[in-house]
């Protein structure tokens, strides 16, 4: 141990630590920018620098290791006065719209600026440099991650943690030197032309507003308070741990009951738990599984549930599609269910005939899940995805005291029923440990085989395994770094008969929507209490969960029949390929947006429908035929979908239509310059029946 003195105060702190590990051990306050407990600091801001007595110059606390004997002063008027002016060339160069900002009220940069009563004293210093205007600081075009530089204080965060340090997939960068550095995307494109997968551990890092998740709360509040729909919400697991620390409850603390009694009052109509299609998720995983297992094709199973990581492979290793799973995640299924299951056939005659549809959210701890949302073939199932943050803010706009609230809300059913397995999605391994208990039954070993498999569990970021008795080894991958290693080799083929891969370190519990924390065990702290409410659940096997056998013998048959695959499995495709432009364009027939059906066609391009309709040449009237001439969409149980033929076949255009006709499409493209990026457009698109 290291025995120094802070401010006076006597403390001791491990070997290894850091000036501001013993600031905090010691009670003080300093205030930081750029560092976070698990990322490598680099002392860029300098607000964390302290008087060492015996050093020249002030050290920043945040890199300088503690010394035995080390005499430290924080608050000395130099330090003071340093740190004011400091912030104050910040505030000269960032936008003074706290008002509009979605971080209002939990930026580190703004409680500076009300901590030290900042005035604007300097003429205000645009971002960006007039040398280099390809660099844009505001880009809204993906799904799940809006960027506004011009709030940029770089610190550095976002570069690490999509760099080496974090998920090493190295889409943002800094570019420039001095007054014009920010950090750009490669070769300045739009994000959602980048190899960006949307983890968000970029948002959960950005000590400011630079970096957020899509915001969706404020239409979900707008359609809320008019409640001109029923509505209807779904709760991931990780959220209801996290959300307390939103309203500063200790980290760890269980508030299911209460986000279940805000979520009311907020003015949905029923909330409903994630956890019930986790439990849907497995049985039809497990199954899938042991049909491959059987068959010996396909193997390793990829299990599906993280979309970054779905998305990692369709960028970077569409050859391997078909070792992934089939089915949904939960997020989807529950939002099928929801849709166009039993339950909307409960709320009346116009939601069975197809008329209307009920207003569905979920609230994830994952910005990748707003993604997910908007894939073809799933769209539409869900109305706004919001993360844990936008949960608190929609929450705190609403004036609801969260942490008074009574712990007693429940979920309605039955789609809030769930098993201990369901929960313990939320943590890495958990996916895999929820299978193996379930497969265990299927096989008839559950009896032989332990309930909790601790060697898949914890926060290390790393390649876990366990050996099933009968069955092989499995693999956890706690991070998409950890993926991308093991995926270096072809071991992994032989070695493995199932992989689990959740793109976050910790998984959901350290997702990229979660609240942002500086303790460095908070993964550890939500990770226990993900465990504890699994090993306090009657029923701790998704098998068990009785509203699931209701939902198999009433509408399903049983897993991975063909009811079930209708409703709870999807198809995937290589990016900027011929296969996914048609499921785009097809998902787009379905739901009758014709605007952005012709936006994906050349000028002069030409659709041969084999039909009535004949060939559609051109934008606007491609986009006609899709909105006044097909049949008007139907909602709810009535919605049918184009499925592509095969799920995972990169090449294979084949098709089976709403009506269960098979059908070949062929494509031509034509690529045209768009700014600094070249876009695929249809040149021609050609419908042959079976």
């Amino acid at each position: 141990m290291i025995k120094l003195t802070v401010n006076g105060r006597f403390v001791e702190v491990e070997d290894g630590a850091t000036l501001l590990d013993a600031t905090r051990e010691a009670g003080v306050y300093v205030p930081t920018l750029c560092y976070y407990p698990r990322l490598p600091s680099h002392a860029v801001c300098r607000m964390c620098l302290v008087d060492v007595k015996g050093e020249k110059t002030p050290q920043p606390s945040c890199v300088t290791k503690a010394k035995d004997g080390d005499i430290i002063d924080t608050d000395s008027e130099s330090l003071q006065a340093f740190r004011k002016t400091d912030a104050e060339w910040l505030l000269a160069r960032h936008p003074n719209d706290c008002m509009q900002c979605e971080v209002n009220g939990s930026c580190k940069f703004q409680n500076l600026v009300n901590d030290f009563q900042l005035e604007d004293h300097w003429e205000k210093i645009p971002r960006g440099s007039q040398a280099h205007p390809e660099h844009k600081l505001t880009d809204h075009t993906s799904p799940s991650i809006w960027q506004d530089l011009s709030k940029c204080i770089e610190c550095g965060l976002c570069v690490e943690a999509c760099g080496d340090s974090g998920q090493q997939q190295h889409v943002i960068g800094f570019a420039e030197r001095g007054s014009g550095r920010m950090p750009v995307t490669v070769f300045d494109k739009p994000l959602s032309e980048t190899n960006c997968i949307s983890c968000g551990q970029c948002t959960l890092v950005c000590p400011v507003g630079a970096l957020i998740e899509t915001p969706h709360w404020h239409d979900v509040l707008h359609t809320l308070d008019s409640h001109r729909r029923i509505s209807a919400v779904q709760v991931a697991p990780a959220t209801r741990i996290a959300i307390s620390e939103e309203f500063g409850m200790k980290p760890g603390t269980v508030s299911t009951g209460r986000m279940i009694n805000a979520l009311r009052q907020i003015g949905f109509d029923y909330v409903f738990d994630t956890n019930f299609a986790a439990d849907l998720t497995i049985m039809e995983e497990a199954t899938e599984f042991l049909t491959r297992f059987k068959e010996q094709k396909n193997l390793p199973l990829f299990t599906s549930c993280c979309p970054a990581w779905v998305n990692w492979l369709e960028i970077n290793r569409p050859d391997l599609l078909t070792h992934l799973s089939t089915t949904k995640s939960p997020q989807q299924m529950h939002g099928a269910l929801t849709k166009r299951g039993a339950f909307a056939h409960s709320l009346g005659a116009e939601f069975t005939e197809g008329k209307t549809e009920p207003y569905v959210v979920s609230i994830m701890p994952c910005t990748a899940k707003k993604d997910e949302s908007v894939r073809p073939g799933v769209s539409g199932d869900l109305d706004h995805v919001l993360t844990t943050r936008e949960l608190a803010r929609m929450i705190k706009a609403r004036g609801i005291p969260f942490s008074a609230l009574p712990e007693d809300g429940k979920f309605d059913n039955p789609l809030g029923e769930s098993t201990g397995a369901g929960q313990i999605f939320g943590a890495s391994g958990g996916v895999m440990e929820a299978v193996v208990r379930t497969a265990s039954h299927f096989i008839g070993k559950e009896d032989s085989m332990p309930l909790d498999w601790h060697q898949l569990r914890g926060v290390v970021k790393d390649v876990k395994t366990a050996e099933i008795p009968g069955v092989g080894k499995v693999a956890i991958c706690n991070g998409i770094a950890a993926a991308q290693r093991m995926l270096k080799t072809e071991a992994w083929r032989d070695e493995f008969v199932a992989i689990e891969v959740m793109s976050c370190v910790g998984g959901c519990l350290g997702g990229g929507g979660e609240p942002k924390s500086m303790d460095p065990l908070i993964l550890e702290k939500r990770m226990h209490s993900i465990y504890e409410i699994d090993k306090g659940s009657p029923r701790r096997r998704s098998y068990e969960n009785q509203d699931i056998q209701k939902l198999y013998a009433t509408e399903l048959d049983k897993p991975n029949s063909p009811q079930a695959h209708a409703l709870l499995h999807t198809h995937y495709a290589a990016r900027h390929s011929k296969r996914l432009l048609l499921m785009q364009f097809l998902d787009c027939v379905d739901r009758r947006d014709g605007e952005t059906a012709g936006k994906l066609f050349h000028p002069q391009g030409v659709w041969s429908t084999a039909s009535v309709f004949g060939d559609v040449q051109g934008v606007e009237n491609v986009a006609e035929l899709i909105n006044s001439k097909l049949p008007p969409r139907q909602y709810g149980p009535s919605y049918q979908r184009h499925k592509m033929a095969n799920a995972a076949d990169i090449e294979d255009l084949t098709v089976v239509t709403p009506n269960g006709e098979r059908c070949r499409f062929t494509m031509e493209l034509e690529t045209l310059q768009e700014g600094n990026t070249s876009k695929a457009f249809i040149l021609s698109l050609a419908r042959e029946v079976l």
